[in-house]
C-alpha cells in the first residue's frame, strides 16, 4: 500500500482507533487506516471524484476505501453502483498515473452493465493506443474483463497488435485478457493463433509463459493439436521456466491420454520429462519429478525422479524441502519400496523448525517404513506430537492407522500411543480421528479388540464430546458381547447413565440392552440396571429402557423367535431416514395403521436441475421424481389407475431416462416402474410447440427384443396442450420375481391440430403424426435397490455363509482402475457402502463393498477386489452373499453377462 495511504487524511480521528497492542508495557498502537469505515460515509466522500479542480491525494483515499468494502463482501444497490461508476470516470481526465491504475482496479470490481460500458470504452480504447505502456497494459485488462462479444469484434485488431507487442507488459496483458475471453468467445480468440504462436517464441518469459497459456487453451479440444504443438515446443525452444513447467503439464497430459506401451522405447516424450530433471531452474526440475511420479512408469524410469527429490529434502530453502517431501508422501502411498533410500534424509527432517514439513516427514517414514522400525518410530513421534497443531495431529494418526493395518503384530504399541494420545488436550476433528483409528483397528485385526474397547472405554469416561461418547457406546454395543469377558465392561456403560447428559444416557441404555440380549448370563444384571433407568428425568430414556424391559422379558411379542426380536432391537435400519420422514408427513391417519415396509428404501440424491431454453420447458420437468418419497407418490399415482390396482406393491421406480434430444419440438422421457411379475412404463411427454395441441397421444411399443415381456394393456393421453406435460403408461408381464431383460423400440403417435395463439383455440380438424423415439433398455439394475447398511460388516457376518458364492473375472483391459469398479456398481445397482465406491489415485489393488435389496426384497451384500493383472488389464474376485442362495447365483449371472 502506498505510503501517503497509511498516513495523512486517511487516518483520520475516526478511523484511527488501535486495534493491536505491541506489548503490554508499551506505549506504541499499531494503527488500522480502514477501522470503521462506513459505506454511507465513503459514498459521501466519492462526491469529491466531481470536483472541478481534482485532488489527487483525496480521490486516491476514497477509491481505496470503496475497494477495500468491495473486498470485504460490502454489497453495493443498483444506484450506488452506478453512482459509483459515473463519478469514477470523471477521474479519467486526471494525467495522475497512481490514480488511473486506481481507476482502472474500481472499474473492473464494479463490473459495469452493458449499458454503462459504452461510457468508458472510447476512454479505454484512448489509453490502449497511449504512449505510456502502463495505460495500455491496463486499459487492455479491464476493456476485455467488461465488454461482450459484440464490442469485442471493434477491438481485436488493436488486441492482435498488442499481443506482439515489443513491450512485454503489453503483450502479457492482451495474452491474459485472451485466457480471459476464450471462455466466452472462443471462436474470436481462435483467430489470433498466429499472434499467439508468435508470442510463444519471445524471449521474455512471463510472454512466453501466457502464450502457451493461450495457445493451448485455443486447442485444447483438439487433442492432435495439442500433441503436434507439444512435440514442437519439446525440441526445446522454451526458455521461460514457468513456460517450461506449463510445457511439463501438457506433455503429461498427452502421454496419459495416449494409450502408448509403458516401454520408454514406446511412450513418446518421456525423454523430455527426464531431460528436464536436469534444468537449471528448480521449479522446472520439480515439476518434471512430480509429474514422473504420477505416472504409471517402472521402477527405472521412476528413480531419477526420486533421486532429485532425495537432494531438495537437504535444501537450505524451506519450499523446496517441503514440495520434495510432499511429493514423497504421495508416492509412498502407492509404492513404498521406491522411497525407502530416502530415509535418511527424511529422519533428519523431523527435528525441521517447519511443522509443516516435519509432520510430512513422519507420515511418509511410516509409510515407508518396516517393522523392525516401528518401536523406534513410534518414540520419536511420541516427543514431537505436542509440538504441532490438530490438522497436523489428524494426518499423523491417519497415518499410524495405516501402518498399523500393514503390519498387525505392531498393533499393541500402536493402540498404546493412541491411547495417550486422547488422553492429551485437543479438539473434536482430532479426538474423532483417533475413535475412529481405534475403531478400525478393532475390526481389522481381531486380537486388538479387547484391549481395543478397553481403551474406548477409558476415554468415555473423561470424554466431553457427546457423539463420540455415542459413537464408542454404539460400537461397545456391537462388539463388547462377543468378547471372552462381556462383564468388564457393563460398569464404564452404566457410569454413563449416572453421569452423563440425556443423549449419552439414552445411548448407554441401548448398550445395555445389547449385553442383556446377546449374553444370557447378564441378563438378570442388565433388568435391574434396566429397571433403574425408569426413573431417568429424561423421556427418552425411560421409553428405551421401557421398551428394551418389556422385548427382552416376552412382555411384547415381536415376531416369530428371539432371532426376531433382537433384529428388530439391534439390526440396522435399512430405511433412509429421508425417505421415512417423507412418508410420515405424507401419511393421512386413518383406520390402518402407518406400514413401513411400504416406505422406499432406494437411497436417491437429489438430481441436477436443467437449464431451460428460452421460451421452452425443461424436458418433461415435471415428471423428474423428487428424491425422497418418489416411490410414495408412483405408487399413489398407480395405485389410482383402475388398470394397475392388481399389481401388487411398487418395488421400485428408475429415475427417468430420456427419448430425445435436448432441443428437440417434443420432450419424452421414460420411468420404469418394477413389480413382482410387471413392469409398468410411463411416458412423460411435454409438447414444446405453441402452435400445437396434441390429442389421441399414445406409444406404440416393440418388445419384440424382450421375450420374457408380454403386453397386456395401455393407457392413452387425451390431449397435451402447449408447455404441459402428461403422462402414457404401457404395462407388461413378466415372469414373477425374474429379473428379465430386454430393449423397447418406442414410437410417438399422436394427431396434430393448429392452435391459433391468439387466441388460444385450436382447429377442429387435425393430422394424424408420428415421431421416432429414442430406444432404452429394462436392465439388472432396475431389479435392485440401492439399499445402504450402517454396518457393513455385522451385516456381512450376520448373512448365512452357506448362501456366499465365490468367482474371479477378467474385465479387460479398462481406462483405469476407477471405471472399472464404477462400471460393475453400474451393472449391479447396488450402493457401496463406506465410501469404499473411491479409488486412491494410482492404486493397483482395490476392495469395494455393495449392499442393496433384491427384487422379492432379498437382501443382497457383495465384496469386490480389483486388481490390475497387466497393463490397464483389471481381474475382479466377486463374493455374494444373501438371504436367497438362488440370487447368490443371480448376482453371479448379471456379472458375467455384463
Amino acid at each position: 500500500m502506498p505510503r501517503s495511504l497509511v498516513g495523512g487524511d486517511l487516518a483520520g480521528p475516526e478511523m484511527a482507533q488501535p486495534y493491536m497492542k505491541k506489548d503490554d508495557d508499551d506505549e506504541e498502537v499499531e494503527y488500522s487506516p480502514f477501522f470503521g469505515i462506513e459505506k454511507g460515509a465513503v459514498l459521501q466522500e466519492a462526491r469529491a471524484f466531481h470536483d472541478p479542480q481534482l485532488d489527487v491525494r483525496r480521490c486516491s483515499q476514497v477509491i481505496t476505501k470503496l475497494l477495500y468494502l468491495l473486498n470485504q463482501g460490502e454489497t453495493f444497490t443498483k444506484v450506488e453502483a452506478t453512482e459509483v461508476f459515473f463519478a469514477v470516470t470523471k477521474l479519467f481526465q486526471s494525467s495522475d498515473a497512481g490514480l488511473r491504475r486506481l481507476v482502472y482496479l474500481m472499474i473492473k470490481e464494479l463490473s459495469p452493465s452493458s449499458d454503462e460500458v459504452i461510457i468508458v470504452t472510447s476512454s479505454l480504447m484512448k489509453d490502449m493506443n497511449s504512449k505510456t505502456d502502463m495505460y495500455r497494459a491496463n486499459a487492455i485488462r479491464v476493456l476485455c474483463r467488461i465488454i461482450d462479444g459484440t464490442l469485442l469484434t471493434q477491438i481485436e485488431r488493436y488486441l492482435k497488435q498488442a499481443i506482439v507487442d515489443k513491450n512485454p507488459v503489453v503483450a502479457s496483458a492482451a495474452l491474459v485478457s485472451g485466457i480471459l475471453l476464450s471462455q466466452a468467445n472462443p471462436e474470436i480468440v481462435k483467430r489470433w493463433s498466429n499472434e499467439v504462436q508468435e508470442a510463444v517464441q519471445s524471449r521474455a518469459p512471463l510472454v512466453q509463459f501466457h502464450g502457451l497459456a493461450l495457445l493451448h487453451q485455443i486447442r485444447q479440444n483438439d487433442r492432435l493439436a495439442v500433441s503436434k504443438l507439444v512435440s514442437s515446443l519439446t525440441r526445446g525452444s522454451v526458455r521461460s521456466p514457468l513456460a517450461q513447467c506449463l510445457l511439463i503439464r501438457y506433455t503429461s497430459q498427452v502421454m496419459r491420454e495416449s494409450s502408448m506401451n509403458t516401454q520408454t522405447g514406446d511412450r513418446p516424450f518421456f525423454d523430455f520429462l527426464e531431460s528436464s530433471l536436469r534444468h537449471k531452474s528448480e521449479m522446472v526440475i520439480l515439476e518434471a519429478a512430480r509429474k514422473i511420479t504420477e505416472m504409471d512408469v517402472t521402477s527405472r524410469e521412476l528413480a531419477p525422479a526420486i533421486t532429485v527429490l532425495q537432494l531438495f529434502l537437504s535444501s537450505s530453502k524451506p519450499v523446496l524441502r517441503f514440495a520434495a517431501v510432499r511429493t514423497l508422501n504421495k508416492v509412498a502411498m502407492t509404492r513404498p519400496l521406491a522411497v525407502t533410500n530416502c530415509n535418511v534424509d527424511l529422519e533428519s527432517l523431523m527435528s525441521d523448525t517447519n511443522r509443516s514439513i516435519a509432520t510430512l516427514a513422519i507420515t511418509t517414514l511410516l509409510k515407508t517404513g518396516n517393522e523392525s522400525s516401528v518401536d523406534r518410530l513410534m518414540k520419536q513421534i511420541t516427543n514431537f506430537m505436542s509440538d504441532i497443531a490438530d490438522e497436523f495431529k489428524i494426518v499423523v494418526v491417519e497415518a499410524i492407522r495405516s501402518l498399523c493395518l500393514k503390519f498387525p503384530l505392531k498393533y499393541r504399541s500402536m493402540l498404546n500411543f493412541l491411547s495417550n494420545s486422547l488422553r492429551e488436550e485437543g479438539g473434536f476433528e482430532y479426538k474423532k480421528a483417533i475413535v475412529d483409528s481405534i475403531i478400525t483397528l478393532i475390526s481389522e485385526i481381531p486380537d486388538a479388540k479387547e484391549i481395543g474397547l478397553l481403551h474406548l472405554c477409558e476415554f468415555i469416561e473423561d470424554c466431553e464430546f457427546t457423539y463420540l461418547s455415542s459413537q464408542i457406546l454404539h460400537f461397545l454395543g456391537n462388539e463388547g458381547p462377543r468378547t471372552s469377558d462381556p462383564s468388564r465392561y457393563i460398569r464404564y456403560i452404566y457410569n454413563r447413565v449416572i453421569l452423563e447428559n440425556a443423549t449419552v444416557r439414552a445411548s448407554a441404555v441401548s448398550t445395555l440392552a445389547k449385553f442383556g440380549a446377546l449374553v444370557d448370563t447378564l441378563k438378570p444384571r442388565i433388568f435391574v440396571l434396566l429397571r433403574r433407568c425408569l426413573f431417568d428425568t429424561e423421556d427418552e430414556v425411560r421409553d428405551r429402557a421401557t421398551l428394551f424391559l418389556q422385548t427382552l422379558g416376552g412382555e411384547v411379542s415381536i415376531g416369530n423367535n428371539e432371532k426376531d426380536a433382537k433384529g428388530f432391537l439391534f439390526g440396522s435400519l435399512d430405511v433412509p431416514l429421508a425417505n421415512l420422514e417423507a412418508s410420515l408427513r405424507t401419511y393421512e391417519p386413518s383406520e390402518e395403521p402407518f406400514d413401513i415396509s411400504l416406505v422406499s428404501r432406494e437411497v436417491r440424491s437429489l438430481p441436477l436441475q436443467e437449464k431451460k431454453a428460452p421460451g421452452k420447458k425443461a424436458p418433461a420437468a415435471a415428471a423428474a421424481p423428487a428424491p425422497v418419497a418418489a416411490v410414495d407418490a408412483y405408487q399413489k399415482m398407480l395405485s389410482s389407475i383402475p388398470e394397475f390396482t392388481g399389481f401388487g406393491r411398487l418395488f421400485k421406480s428408475s429415475e427417468p431416462v430420456e427419448l430425445t434430444e435436448a432441443e428437440t419440438e417434443y420432450a419424452v422421457n421414460v420411468v420404469k416402474h418394477i413389480y413382482d411379475s410387471y413392469v409398468v412404463l410411463q411416458y412423460n411427454c411435454t409438447n414444446t410447440i405453441e402452435e400445437q395441441l396434441l390429442e389421441d397421444v399414445t406409444v406404440c411399443v416393440d418388445a419384440s427384443d424382450a421375450e420374457e415381456f408380454s403386453e397386456i394393456c395401455s393407457k392413452p393421453l387425451a390431449r397435451l396442450p402447449y408447455n404441459s406435460t402428461g403422462q402414457i403408461f404401457v404395462a407388461f408381464e413378466k415372469p414373477e420375481r425374474v429379473p428379465a431383460i430386454g430393449k423397447f423400440l418406442n414410437l410417438l403417435k399422436f394427431t396434430v391440430k393448429e392452435v391459433d395463439t391468439s387466441t388460444g383455440e385450436a382447429d377442429e380438424d387435425g393430422v394424424e403424426d408420428e415421431y421416432q423415439l429414442e430406444e432404452f433398455e429394462v436392465v439388472a439394475a432396475d431389479y435392485m435397490l440401492r439399499v445402504p447398511v450402517s454396518n457393513f460388516r455385522n451385516a456381512w457376518e450376520n448373512m448365512d455363509p452357506e448362501s456366499e458364492r465365490v468367482d474371479e473375472y477378467g474385465l479387460g483391459v479398462r481406462e483405469s482402475l476407477a471405471e472399472a469398479v464404477s462400471a460393475v456398481i453400474n451393472i449391479l445397482g447396488m450402493q457401496p457402502c463406506e465410501g469404499t465406491e473411491v479409488v486412491p489415485r494410482n492404486a493397483r489393488s482395490h476392495s469395494c463393498l455393495l449392499s442393496g435389496v433384491f427384487i422379492g426384497d432379498v437382501k443382497v451384500l457383495v465384496r469386490l477386489s480389483f486388481g490390475l493383472s497387466g497393463p490397464n488389464e483389471v481381474a475382479m474376485k466377486l463374493t455374494v452373499r444373501s438371504d436367497d442362495p438362488e440370487i447368490s447365483d443371480k448376482i453371479h449371472e448379471i456379472v458375467a453377462r455384463g
